[in-house]
């Protein structure tokens, strides 16, 4: 289990060509970890792609904010009711 009160971890990887470091609590390591086996990606292929659509989309916050956004909006998205699955048949 993730320790829920543990500071940031630092992991470096490569984004674009260029080395990287990310600072992240873990449970947001983990979290992301689970998405990229969960859209079949590596780690660090899955985390260029949200970077690239930050650079994309002109957003000025750093990459570490933008992923634990990334991963809020995608258990958001997850928990929402699916509006084409029929209720009660």
């Amino acid at each position: 289990m993730t320790d829920l009160y543990s500071g940031p971890v630092k992991r470096s990887m490569t984004i674009a060509g260029h080395s990287s470091s990310i600072s992240l609590e873990p449970p947001f390591w983990a979290a992301l970890e689970a998405s990229a086996r969960a859209e079949g990606l590596p780690l660090n292929a899955l985390v260029a792609r949200i970077d690239a659509q930050r650079v994309e989309a002109g957003a000025g916050a750093n990459l570490a904010s933008v992923l634990r956004c990334w991963l809020l909006d995608r258990v958001e998205r997850m928990a929402a009711p699916r509006s084409d699955v029929p209720i009660g048949d």
